[in-house]
């Protein structure tokens, strides 16, 4: 289907259609199909109030090659109105064209790692409560029984 990328990740409470680019060059710019692929993007993106990406990769490069962006659709509510404000739009041309810029993109692991962040870091109150669920009645009997079997050898 036109204009739903050519991924769709889907999360329960994010979905990204997502667009994959691949280039030997830094820059990449849309034309032709691609143009067309890029407004059936933004149509669809307001059409089902979602965040469309690009994923740049640029050939040659070692390590994270990958780089995201953002295609601008308007308004966005919730978590993907946060986001926003994180992913960096596809830069524009002098003439005001949206393009593909791999040094102006969000590298992969800092995309994925704004995405999989909990919405609470773990602090001291989270890890008192975590070990105030572990039953560790359990954890010595374990002991116990390990002491007499090597007390027994001992025997």
């Amino acid at each position: 289907m036109e204009g739903s990328g050519d991924l769709l990740a889907l999360r329960g409470d994010l979905c990204f259609p997502i667009e994959v680019k691949s280039s030997k060059k830094s820059k990449l710019y849309l034309s032709g199909r691609t143009w067309d692929q890029y407004q059936a993007m933004i149509y669809e993106g307001k059409r089902c109030q979602l965040m469309p990406l690009y994923a740049y990769r640029l050939k040659g490069v070692r390590g994270d090659s990958w780089r995201i962006f953002r295609v601008e659709v308007g308004k966005l509510s919730g978590r993907l109105g946060i986001l926003t404000r994180r992913i960096p739009p596809l830069p524009k041309t002098r003439n005001g064209k949206p393009f593909l810029d791999w040094e102006q993109g969000m590298p992969l692991h800092k995309f994925l790692s704004l995405v999989c962040r909990k919405e609470a870091s773990p602090t001291l109150e989270s890890l008192d409560k975590r070990i105030k669920t572990v039953d560790f009645s359990k954890e010595e009997k374990k002991e116990h029984s390990q002491l007499r079997i090597t007390d027994m050898g001992l025997q």
